[in-house]
C-alpha cells in the first residue's frame, strides 16, 4: 500500500515482518478482519470474483494464529486468485454464529456466495496448499475475477489524490481526503489504514521528549503511559510500548481499564498483524483480561 505507510517508519516495520498485502484490524496475518458491517461486501458479494477464505479464530488460540500465519504466505504467494479474510470469534460472535462455528480454528471457503469446503483445526503446510489448489480448481472460469488476475491495477483518482497529499507531507489535507474515501466505502483498506496512520502521527509528535520518563515516574498515570506509549511507537521501541499498556490494564478497572485496551488495540492496529510483536502483545493483553 502507498501512502501512510510510505511516509512513517511504521512502514519499515511492517516490510521487516514480512508483511503481506492486506488490512486489518485485530486479525491474524493478511486478511481482511470481517464485521457484521463488511461481511456482505468482503465475503459475499466479493466471493461472486473469487474464492474467499474465512479463518473463523481466537487471539486465545495459539493453532488460530499459527493458521493464520500458514494462510496468509499461502496468499501473499497466490496473489489476487483468492481472498483470505478473517473474524476474531471474540470480537464478532454474531458473525462466528452465522458459521456456525463449534471450535476454533475453523476455515470456510466460498464462491458466489455460497460455502464450498470447510475445516477445523490445524492443518500442515502442504496439506493447505493442496486444499487450496482444490479450490481454485472447482472455482477455475466459474467467478468474474478469475480471468482478471493479470489486469494492470486500476488506481482510484481520489486515491491517488490522497497518496500525491501525503506524499508531499500534508497531513492534514491527506487525512481529510483518505477520510472522504473511507466515508464513501467504509470498507475501503487503504484509506481505513491511512487514516488511522496520519492520526497516530500527529498525535504522537505533539508529545514531549521526555514522555517517557515521566510516564516511568508515575507509572499509574493513564495520561502519561499513553503519551510514552506513543513516543515508544514512534521510536520503534513498539514491545516496550505494548507491554506499558498492557501492565497498566492488570492494575486498572472499569472504564479506566476499557480505555487503555482501546489505546492499546489502536497501537496494535497500526502495524501488519504478522508482526510478532503484535502477536504477542495481543496475546498478552487477553491473558491481562481473562
Amino acid at each position: 500500500m502507498a501512502g501512510a505507510v510510505d511516509l512513517s517508519a511504521l512502514k519499515q516495520r511492517a516490510a521487516t515482518a514480512g508483511a503481506a498485502p492486506g488490512s486489518s484490524s485485530g486479525m491474524p496475518p493478511g486478511g481482511v478482519e470481517i464485521t457484521e458491517a463488511n461481511l456482505e461486501a468482503e465475503v459475499l458479494v466479493r466471493s461472486n470474483e473469487v474464492p474467499v477464505v474465512v479463518l473463523l479464530w481466537s487471539p486465545r488460540s495459539d493453532s488460530s494464529v499459527q493458521l493464520g500465519e500458514a494462510l496468509a504466505s499461502l496468499a501473499a504467494a497466490d496473489g489476487p486468485k483468492w481472498a483470505l479474510t478473517t473474524v476474531n470469534v471474540d470480537t464478532a460472535p454474531r458473525v462466528a454464529q452465522m458459521f456456525g462455528v463449534q471450535a476454533v480454528p475453523t476455515v470456510v471457503a466460498l464462491a458466489a456466495g455460497q460455502p464450498l469446503s470447510n475445516f477445523e483445526g490445524a492443518q500442515p503446510p502442504e496439506q493447505l496448499r493442496r486444499w487450496i489448489d482444490s479450490l481454485l480448481k472447482t472455482t477455475a472460469g466459474k467467478l468474474s475475477g478469475a480471468g482478471d488476475v493479470d489486469q494492470p491495477e486500476q488506481i482510484d483518482p481520489e486515491v491517488e489524490q490522497a497518496r500525491a497529499l501525503l506524499d508531499n507531507g500534508d497531513f492534514e489535507a491527506a487525512r481529510s481526503a483518505y477520510q472522504a474515501i473511507l466515508d464513501a466505502n467504509p470498507s475501503h483498506a487503504e484509506a481505513k489504514g491511512a487514516v488511522r496512520q496520519i492520526g497516530f502521527l500527529q498525535r504522537a509528535t505533539t508529545h514531549p521528549q521526555d514522555a517517557v520518563a515521566i510516564a516511568d515516574a508515575s507509572p499509574d498515570d493513564i495520561d502519561a503511559a499513553f503519551a510514552a506509549a506513543d513516543v515508544e511507537v514512534l521510536a520503534q521501541n513498539v514491545g516496550a510500548a505494548f507491554q506499558r499498556l498492557t501492565g497498566l490494564v492488570k492494575r486498572t478497572a472499569g472504564d479506566d481499564r476499557t480505555n487503555v485496551r482501546t489505546r492499546l488495540i489502536e497501537l496494535f492496529d497500526l502495524f501488519d498483524p504478522a508482526d510478532p510483536e503484535v502477536i504477542a502483545g495481543r496475546r498478552n493483553l487477553a491473558n491481562a483480561l481473562y
